[in-house]
């Protein structure tokens, strides 16, 4: 327990797994933890007077309990024995032997294969805030500097599974960025550009870092640093893997915030069971493409070439089918080729995975021909920078056996063949079935007894059996081992020989066999990067067959991307809520049409359930998906390059920071028209709806102007209740009203979903009130005051009308019984019905009426 409580003292923020014999042990408080996340027994002993929690679990069981711990938040030390017991008569010798924490992780069981697991680091400068990415399991390692926005956005779009942060900056931290990270809290001296500088030119053996094209990111550099400062802290020291530091190029990609991240839904929904862009596009097969499309989710492309090439192979391989067919069968064969060979440099592989790796490399061959040898420039580009690798192939064919385990210790790892000397040692310690029948052959012979028999079991090792009808024929050099009820066991000197050769042979062939698969994979690390290079080279062309097969299947057309402004959506469908269809049932297709000189602002008026939000929203993701390569859910789609996308839609209170709704929805619409350009694409969804009426009109209105009377221009589509907005169109010239249709029927509407030309004069929204199964009564009194409001049509009057219908309703009991109180009582109870009245509702209109009679009865008197 003093060794224990010592290596603690050294990790007192990671639970320790404590090496105890062929146990893994925790005690005291991390017992408690580890007993309640693993539901395994807590007990306790009594150590000089003091009872200690205990928890353990068997040491072979680690792979299956590790994780259980690091999935739920757990920072775990694991202490092993540094040496044999056998060969000390004192304590083992015990250490820290890796520090596995949520951001670092290599066990299959703790990452998600079509995920990344993100190691983040943040600095906070005195103007910009740095930020880094490192995914230890795969090499890929990544910073930025920026605004608070701008960090907040990365954030978001990485999703890291741990964060560093000084701890000066800790409030700062949460202020920022909230509290939903697993933050971990790093001494401030750490966070300096000199020793972050000295930090990666040492690993990467370099002595600047101009070839990264990071070096004037001070501020990000200083969070690299710190990343890698924490990997070996947390003594993960090989990291060869990790051979490029790259700069997340801010002006390469479509700006999104959070925001816009969040309501576009691409690759989280905060609605239980819903549905993600990323659900409906991915088709990629490998692990390497799954986490790259996230990647060109997160980060759609500006540049007008990129965005064109990547069209061109999905069109080739639309019109090529069978050379479609036969890539994608070749990429099913493919293992995770970055994180297996993440594991040969970390020393972590096992024999079997290397044997996956060897395969894996065989299935890019056939995907090289082809690439090479197809008429498209961009993948013959692809295909001649696929490395074959065939010495490293060739190499582990030669090396291992075909059916190599997953855990060495089981032996038969090595091929036959590869090894003179591990032959012999396997020809010996295997060859005991003829060297056992001769000596029985021999035996027999010598001592006339036929019913000798030669075996071995694992308490008593070698034996010859003899009956008891034999043993006086035993002859006296054979010692008696064990006794029978009918037989005797005996031991000869040529046995113990024997035994001793073969347990020898198997120890020996057990550490030859460690010995010559640690060379294999030591000299292994030298192909890291021709295997990572292939690995990002087989993760685009899945990408790309992933869009190819999507845009067969949902019959998506290639959009045609220009350097001008405008955007010329036809017959586009929302990718996402066309699956969510009934059987049967087709979308309705919208057109959408915006530039700069025309129509720069579309005002869409229609009432709920109409489908607005899922136009504003469509358009979004179809220019989206085609700047991020993609073929979109469209007849034909004209797109002008977008730089930034921006969308208000949807409302929710931030209650833990006491915000109100209005002052987030306040918040986001001012974010957005504080960084508006030329390219931008603005989605604005009920502006102003979270105050009251005069408000809400006056600040959408002020919204609308100053977007069109912006020198930016930006191409927007602002959804509204706001019907007066309409009158906008004529006094700006570049606002057009448009309204998505519907078919009122007798007592009912019918939702036609189609975007046309015009305003809208209704919301029907006592009708979408009924359709959710709002009480009979609520319905025709709402009715009744909506009359009333429609025949002032001013918006000036419309306080006084509510007011004085509100007073109307309290003095009805007060008229005298003739004819204007008759004829109310006749309308009220006119309109009831019976059919579909409640006892409970019958009973109040009852009471009411009660009351009106009675209340008049009280003033006579």
């Amino acid at each position: 327990m003093k060794q224990y409580n010592a290596i603690k003292a050294k990790y007192p923020d990671a639970l320790l797994l404590f090496r105890v014999g062929d146990f893994y042990e925790t005690f005291g408080e991390d017992a408690v933890k580890a007993a309640r996340i693993l539901n395994i027994v807590l007990t306790n002993r009594n150590n000089g007077g003091e009872r200690t929690e205990l928890a353990g679990f068997p040491h072979h069981s680690l792979n299956n309990y590790l994780p259980k711990l690091v999935k739920a938040g757990q920072r775990v030390a694991i202490c092993d024995q540094l040496e044999d017991p056998k060969l000390t008569k004192k304590i083992v010798k015990r250490g820290v032997t890796e520090l596995v924490t949520p951001g670092v992780a290599l066990s299959d069981e703790v990452l998600s294969s079509k995920s990344n697991n993100f190691l983040c680091a943040i600095h906070f400068g005195k103007k910009t805030i740095g930020i880094s990415f490192l995914d230890v399991s795969t090499g890929e390692f990544l910073t930025a500097q920026g605004t608070s926005e701008y960090i907040d956005k990365l954030l978001q779009n990485f999703g890291p599974s741990e964060v560093l942060i000084q701890k000066k900056f800790r409030k700062d931290f949460a202020k920022e960025f909230g509290e939903d990270y697993h933050c971990f809290y790093m001494e401030d001296w750490l966070f300096k550009q000199d020793f972050a500088l000295e930090t990666l030119n040492s690993h990467f053996q370099t002595k600047s870092l101009k070839g990264f094209g990071v070096e004037h990111l001070e501020e990000g550099v200083i969070s690299a640093g710190a990343i890698l400062h924490y990997l070996a802290e947390t003594q993960h020291h090989k990291l060869q893997h990790i051979t490029a530091i790259s700069r997340i190029a801010e002006e390469e990609y479509v700006w999104m915030d959070r925001f816009t991240i969040r309501n576009l839904e691409l690759y989280h929904s905060t609605a239980m069971n819903a549905v993600t862009l990323l659900d409906v596009i991915d088709k990629t097969i490998s692990p390497m493409g799954g986490r790259l499309l996230k990647r060109w989710l997160a980060l759609p492309l500006k540049n007008a070439e990129k965005i064109r090439k990547r069209h061109e192979v999905v069109e080739f391989f639309i019109q090529n089918s069978t050379v479609l067919a036969e890539v994608q069968q070749h990429i099913k064969e493919i293992s995770d080729l970055e994180r297996l060979i993440s594991k040969v440099a970390t020393g972590k592989v096992s024999p079997r995975e290397v044997n996956q790796l060897k395969h894996s490399l065989d299935a890019v061959i056939p995907i090289k021909k082809l690439a090479t040898n197809c008429d498209n420039e961009a993948l013959k580009i692809i295909g001649d920078n696929l490395q074959s690798c065939d010495l490293l192939r060739s190499k582990i064919k030669e090396s291992l056996s075909e059916n190599a385990p997953v855990n060495i210790q089981k032996g038969n790892v090595i091929a036959e063949g590869f090894s003179e000397e591990l032959d012999e040692l396997r020809n010996l310690a295997f060859s005991d079935k003829d060297y056992l029948n001769n000596m029985l052959e021999r035996e027999t012979k010598a001592t006339g007894i036929t019913s000798l028999k030669i075996a071995s079991n694992n308490v008593f090792g070698y034996y010859i059996e003899v009956r008891n009808s034999h043993k006086d024929k035993v002859p006296e050099s054979w010692v008696r081992k064990q006794t029978l009820v009918n037989a005797e066991r005996y031991i000869t000197e040529e046995l113990k020989e024997y035994e001793a050769k073969i347990l020898g042979a198997e120890e020996k062939i057990l550490q030859l066999e460690q010995e010559l698969f640690g060379k294999l994979v030591l000299w292994m690390s030298e192909y890291i990067q021709p295997v990572q290079q292939n690995a990002q080279l087989v993760a685009h062309l899945d990408c790309l067959c992933s869009f190819a097969q999507q845009a067969k299947v949902e019959q998506y057309c290639r959009p045609v991307i220009e350097e001008e402004f405008e955007l010329d959506i036809q017959e586009g469908r929302h990718p996402v809520i066309e699956k969510q269809l009934p059987i049967g049932e087709n979308y309705v297709t919208n057109n959408v049409q915006l530039d700069r000189g025309n129509q720069q602002i579309i005002m869409i008026t229609g009432p709920n359930m109409s489908g607005k939000s899922a136009i504003l929203r469509q358009t979004a993701l179809i220019v989206l998906m085609a700047q991020m390569g993609s073929f979109v859910p469209a007849k034909a789609a004209n797109i002008g390059l977008v730089d930034k996308i921006f969308t208000r839609v949807g409302a929710s209170d931030n209650i833990s920071m006491g915000e109100s709704t209005f002052m987030v929805e306040m918040n986001e619409t001012a974010n957005i028209l504080n960084n508006i350009s030329k390219r931008s694409l603005v989605l604005l969804d009920e502006i102003g709806r979270g105050t009251s009426t005069y408000d809400g009109i006056s600040i959408a209105w002020a919204i609308s102007e100053y977007l069109h009377e912006h020198p930016a221009r930006p191409k927007t589509l602002f959804a509204t209740h706001y019907h007066e907005l309409n009158e906008m169109c004529e006094t700006f010239t570049r606002i057009k009203n448009f309204n998505v249709s519907v078919k009122e029927l007798k007592d009912n509407v019918l939702f036609l979903r189609k975007l046309v030309p015009g305003g809208s004069e209704h919301s029907f929204g006592i009708h979408v009130a009924k359709m959710a199964g709002m009480p009979q009564q609520v319905l025709h009194r709402a009715n009744k005051i909506l009359k009333k409001l429609e025949k002032s049509h001013s918006m000036e009057d419309s306080g006084e009308i509510l007011k004085k219908s509100a007073e109307d309703e309290m003095q009805l009991s007060f008229f005298n019984l003739d004819d204007p109180l008759l004829e109310e009582l006749k309308e009220e109870l006119l309109h009831i019905d019976i059919d579909t009245l409640t006892p409970v509702e019958a009973l109040m209109k009852l009471a009411e009426i009660k009351r009106m009679l009675s209340s008049k009865q009280k003033t006579k008197a």
